[in-house]
């Protein structure tokens, strides 16, 4: 359809942001006049002068975002729409200039002596601050002089245009060849590749893996060369900065400490031999007498699926989150009435599913719905991100309301935990039952196990390049096989073009980021059991968790909901829970 035909329920409401783009265009105008931030400069080194730059900070990122964001829906409702991506390219280019103007700041704040900033934080004039002037003080040997900070600044674009050559390659320059899917030739893409993978044929998946990896093959040596390339930045970075190690630094910024990576790898790599235990079981219910990396992602159920209209999937995951409480499900009911969601699909619209927080408005979610399970756990996950903003946003400060990308995961999974754990509850159907504990056990292969192990490759490939070994195709494709018979086991056959995996992961340009998918499963199954068996007493340090924000480092915020991840508790309770599900499919079998 196109989106003027879509029904307005089924519509976000943008202007709730702005109007109108006469008023957006208002906004923006007035904060291209924003306070000038020069004349702070020097000034950083009392309470009062510093609570003055961070208020005018503060004003100028609430409008910023809401400026910034407002672009970006209007845009992602059309990409064809040329005028909201130059609305974005404005803010963007604002922001960034913004952020050169005040690269001033750190290095001032740095500068104070430790018990001048320890005053500061015990301040209750900055008490809406004093978590980042904690990150402030800690950061204070890694920072350098002012003119520095201005020349690592300045060398951000020419540092980051490894990932801007993986992007080139990766979606325009990728020599994908046609394919025959559904009665006609058509050119393969990767979101064709995935529904060809999760389809059932068999020959059709051997023939679009074949053809996927050759494509990468033909450009190996230059990809790997670009990932060098990104390792070479990270390492400058650390060195520049004098961290330990560019794992350190990575974790650093977001106030983990390295011991929860080690950990997470660590009790994944024990838990591997249930991953094998997995793929013969799928083996087997597959019927094969060789299991190919191509034939590890269809379900092993293809009888059941839920197909429901999006009205009665809603309310279908609004019944799954009972156990949360009547003020939380009464905010989820908000989130349909009130606009916050674009459910279809139209022409123009960006693809795939988000959760964007709008401090001072609320929330809004990125659907494009269509009748499958899938989609169904989709609406969980995005109004789990949804209802995290919600609750951080009002009852946290400005500085204090942005929760860390550490703690993204957390929310969005409890609640496909719990829609999964009420349809095993309520459904009699076996073969239902079957699809959905297949669902369950490919969500930990992918989201713990894979994350996991996409996090030891990207460790174990930036200490070869640290310790002085060139990073090339050959080298990065061994490690990369070799990781891949560790996790997957004897059950699925090593080909070669498994090896060249690492080289399609976008992720990997954002060093270290994907081991947050991992921790954020395992603790959202540990929060999800916790509330079930114990209810209200959980349900209320949940939601504790939920408008925490970012007040405090986020491992001792998941605390609050009884996900310890400096043991090996929670990592335990998911290998469990993952144990559990293995019995029950194979009772069912």
């Amino acid at each position: 359809m196109e989106r003027k035909d879509i029904p307005a329920q089924y519509r976000w409401r943008v202007n709730d942001i702005y109007e109108s783009d006469e008023a957006w265009e208002e906004a923006f105008a007035a904060l291209e006049k924003h306070t000038d931030f020069t004349q702070f400069r020097g000034t950083l080194k009392d309470a009062e002068s510093i609570l003055a730059y961070f208020e005018a900070d503060e004003a100028f990122g609430k409008a910023a975002m809401r400026v910034y964001l407002y672009a970006y829906m209007k845009h992602d409702e059309d990409v064809r729409d040329t005028k909201y991506g130059s609305y974005l390219a404005k803010i963007s280019s604002l922001i960034m200039a913004t952020g050169a103007e005040t690269a001033f700041v750190t290095p001032e704040l740095t500068a104070l002596p430790d018990e001048t900033l320890s005053a500061l934080i015990a301040d209750p004039r900055l008490k809406d601050y004093d978590y980042m002037l904690s990150r402030v003080r800690a950061s204070k040997k890694y920072t350098l002089s002012e003119r520095e900070e201005t020349l690592l600044a300045q060398a951000g674009d020419a540092l980051s245009v490894s990932e801007d050559v993986f992007e080139m390659l990766d979606n325009a320059e990728l020599d994908l060849p046609e394919i025959e899917y559904e009665g006609k030739k058509t050119r393969l893409s990767h979101g064709l590749y995935g529904m060809i993978m999760s389809g059932k044929d068999r020959e059709k998946r051997k023939e679009a893996y074949e053809l996927y990896y050759a494509a990468y093959r033909r450009i190996l040596s230059t990809l790997a060369t670009a990932y060098y390339g990104n390792v070479k930045k990270d390492i400058f970075y650390k060195t520049a900065r004098g961290y330990g190690s560019c794992l350190q630094m990575s974790l650093f910024e977001e106030d983990v400490d390295e011991s929860i990576y080690k950990r997470l790898v660590r009790c994944v790599d024990e838990a591997t031999p249930l991953m094998h235990r997995y793929m013969r079981l799928r083996k087997k219910e597959l019927g094969l007498d060789e299991m190919r990396m191509y034939d590890i992602y269809p379900s092993m159920v293809q009888t059941a699926d839920l197909r429901l209209e999006y009205e009665e999937a809603f309310e279908l995951v609004k019944k799954s989150l009972a156990p949360l409480g009547e003020e939380y499900l009464s905010v989820f009911s908000k989130a349909k009435e009130e606009g916050w969601i674009d459910v279809y699909e139209s022409e123009g619209k960006r693809n795939g599913a988000y959760s964007i927080g709008v401090y001072g408005v609320h929330p809004y979610v990125m659907l494009n719905y269509h009748k499958s399970t899938s989609e169904i756990f989709t609406i969980a996950h995005e109004m789990g991100h949804a209802m995290h903003s919600y609750y951080s946003t009002k009852s946290r400060p400005f500085p204090k309301a942005e929760y860390k990308i550490f703690v993204a995961e957390v929310a969005s999974t409890v609640n496909e935990n719990l829609l999964l754990k009420y349809l095993l509850r309520t459904t009699e159907d076996k073969d239902l039952k079957k699809y959905l504990l297949n669902y369950f056990m490919d969500m930990i292969r992918t989201t713990l196990f894979r994350q996991t192990q996409f996090a030891e490759f990207e460790e174990r490939a930036h200490e070869m390049a640290e310790g002085g070994e060139p990073l090339n195709k050959d080298n990065l494709s061994a490690l990369y096989l070799d990781l891949n018979k560790k996790y997957y086991g004897d059950a699925v056959v090593h080909d070669d073009n498994i090896a060249f995996e690492w080289a399609r992961v976008p992720h990997f340009y954002r060093s270290f980021y994907v081991y947050k998918y991992a921790t954020g499963i395992t603790s959202a199954i540990c929060i999800a059991n916790r509330i079930l068996k114990e209810g209200e007493p959980a349900v209320k340090d949940y939601l504790e968790f939920l408008k925490s924000g970012s007040s405090a480092d986020p491992v001792s915020l998941l605390k609050i909901a009884g996900a310890d991840l400096t043991t090996d508790a929670p990592f335990r309770a998911a290998m469990a829970e993952f144990e559990a599900a293995l019995d029950e499919f194979e009772s069912l079998s």
